[in-house]
């Protein structure tokens, strides 16, 4: 998804490209949603509820202030620190009422892992780009918590669809504001290279598949379990496309894996122990 919403930045710039892959998602989701027969409007929620899509704009604004300040595996790291710090307190106070996971002494090891594998990929430091980077990483947990209410409260895919609806909403004045010598509707024109525009339709496969499992995970380990998914895919596209090994990333992933692979089995023993 990152590497197709990528090309699709580099052709149309990266506030137009965020209206276009909101567009192509809501298409998609309001599909599946017609096909299905979801009332998408038939009861209203809490308001705040609706707010997952915004911060997903939000997110996407804060990683391009930060793009070009400091290195990419640095964002990525830092945006997994901010995801880390909000999935414990997610965890450990149940906000939105999401179910409690509290933390214990003995995952300390498996978290000093952690801490090392996110140390080990920044290789560069600037206050602000650190700053933002670290808000986007929290503003994901919250973004995919309130999709997630949502959809607990009404279907998988409503709670989707408002996500793409309410960041399209979004995304437009963001653009207005931000993007405006990025093109003109006069200037488009559909590239060749459609698969470009499948950002957008993989992007509604994320929220679903989060829909469904934020409810049934602790938010730390869906954001490590969906990071450690993202590092490795991540350094095989790079050598499949560029014949690239990033070192960094591979050790700092590895960390990750082993610090997630610790507490899991700690919880599996005190599980089972309890039985």
């Amino acid at each position: 998804m990152i590497a197709f919403n990528g090309g699709l930045s580099e052709l149309y710039g990266v506030y137009s490209a965020t209206v276009i892959i909101h567009i192509v998602g809501l298409i998609l989701i309001t599909a599946l949603a017609l096909i299905n027969r979801d009332r998408l409007f038939s009861k209203r929620q809490t308001w705040f509820l609706y707010l997952g899509g915004a911060l997903g704009v939000l997110t996407t604004v804060s990683n391009n202030l930060a793009f070009g300040r400091i290195s990419v595996s640095a964002m990525l790291a830092l945006g997994l620190f901010g995801q880390s710090i909000a999935g414990l307190m997610f965890d450990q106070y149940g906000f939105f009422n999401m179910p409690k996971y509290p933390f214990v002494k003995r995952k300390l090891i498996g978290l000093l892992f952690i801490i090392g594998g996110i140390v080990s990929m920044v290789n560069n430091f600037e206050v602000i780009a650190v700053i933002v980077s670290f808000v986007a990483g929290v503003n994901i947990v919250i973004s995919r918590t309130l999709n997630a209410k949502l959809a607990a409260l009404t279907s998988v895919r409503t709670g989707t669809f408002y996500n793409y609806l309410i960041g399209l909403f979004v995304s437009i004045p963001v653009f207005l504001l931000l993007g405006r010598n990025e093109i003109t509707l006069a200037e488009f024109a559909v590239s060749p290279n459609w698969f470009i525009y499948l950002g957008g339709m993989l992007g509604v496969c994320v929220v679903l598949l989060c829909n469904i499992t934020v409810m049934k995970i602790s938010a730390l380990y869906l954001t490590l379990l969906i990071f450690i998914g993202q590092v490795f895919s991540g350094i095989l596209i790079d050598v499949i496309i560029s014949q690239e090994l990033s070192l960094r990333n591979l050790i700092g992933g590895v960390l990750v894996a082993i610090g997630l692979c610790i507490n899991l089995f700690l919880d599996s023993k005190r599980f089972s122990s309890k039985v």
